[in-house]
């Protein structure tokens, strides 16, 4: 019988965390009470809030405890706390590579402006970086939600802080509404300033949504991704052209997408070739950061220590992680398997 590995020891990137949703829920009670925020009990319960995100009202649900959690982000010194956790949570996790996700106008209102909150986010990440001696980068994103001119200003916000650890631009929130192409100028702003064009797709949407950010917005990788599970041919195109998909096994079920983790199609994935990363999403709201899904894919779907190590590649690879770190944790990665 195979021996069992410890999975926090497994060297890994991390892909798929969004800023706010990053954060330890004893961080998020003690902020809230610093500032007289009153959290809904879905918060401060202890437990992962129930949450199905498949209909309408269960997305605004999702989106309330959310946008509540972040409005318990002030000052730059709760900036700088919750990226030195989660940093920390990370490393605990056996992360050797971090690109969180941020929309910074969600910030600026408390923090003086769209510049300074952007200024500020890259402060912290590298003094975290410092701190922890984890390699940390950033995602900025579009809300789907707001108009596209929006995300044109974003995008050139992005370029101009890309050699200062700016990696890629996304596009959250819910892919049901309006349309890939609509965002396509600025993601062709962002691709053209030299950074990583990654939006969401494939989760509450099916694979056309996959379709759309590959052909409208060039990605090179797609947050979650899951549905491509559905079209054949769609999957064997990620894999032709090796496009990572963020996937997020806990986030899939927590949000009804899936009803148990048996059902995530880890397994047809990896079959097919197409790269994945596992990704923990929104830890806050889903109650289990990046080791768990490791986790989930050896107990729901019986991945082999080798398998694992090879999951873990596949996140290092489709990272922007420079060329010697991305060895560096390959070796690692080799060393757990042959441990």
């Amino acid at each position: 019988m195979e021996s069992v590995r410890d999975v926090r020891q497994l060297p890994k990137a991390h892909l798929h965390l969004h800023f706010t949703g990053s954060m330890r829920a004893a961080t998020l009670l003690e902020l809230a009470d610093k500032y007289g925020v009153h959290l809904p009990e879905a918060l401060r319960g202890g437990r992962p809030p129930q949450l199905r995100a498949t209909d309408e009202r269960g997305w605004f649900r999702f989106q309330r405890l959310y946008d509540i959690a972040r409005s318990c982000l002030r000052t730059p010194e709760d900036i700088r706390r919750l990226v030195r956790e989660t940093a920390q949570e990370d490393v605990a996790d056996g992360s050797g590579w971090l690109e969180i996700q941020v929309d910074p106008t969600s910030y600026a209102p408390r923090l003086g402006g769209l510049i300074p909150a952007l200024e500020i986010i890259l402060d912290a990440v590298h003094s975290a970086s410092r701190e922890t001696g984890l390699g940390i980068r950033v995602l900025v994103a579009a809300n789907r939600m707001k108009h596209p001119l929006d995300a044109r200003t974003l995008a050139r916000l992005a370029v101009r802080y890309a050699d200062q650890g700016v990696i890629g631009f996304g596009l959250s929130n819910d892919e049901r509404r309006g349309f890939a192409r609509d965002f396509d100028r600025a993601f062709a702003i962002a691709r053209e300033g030299g950074l990583l064009a990654a939006p969401h797709g494939g989760e509450l949407s099916g694979p056309s949504s996959v379709r759309d950010c590959l052909d409208d917005l060039h990605a090179g990788r797609v947050g979650h991704g899951v549905r491509a599970a559905e079209d054949p041919a769609l999957l064997r195109r990620l894999a032709e052209r090796g496009v990572t998909c963020e996937v997020c096994p806990a986030s899939n079920v927590a949000l009804g997408v899936y009803e148990k983790q048996e059902d995530v199609p880890l397994r047809t994935l990896f079959d097919a070739g197409v790269p994945m990363a596992l990704s923990a999403d929104d830890p806050l709201l889903f109650g289990s950061r990046l080791a768990a899904q490791y986790e989930i894919a050896r107990g729901a779907h019986g991945f082999t220590d080798a398998e694992l190590a090879e999951l873990a590649r596949q996140s290092v690879r489709g990272s922007r992680a420079p060329q010697a770190d991305q060895e560096r944790l390959l070796a690692g990665i080799d060393g757990w398997l042959a441990a």
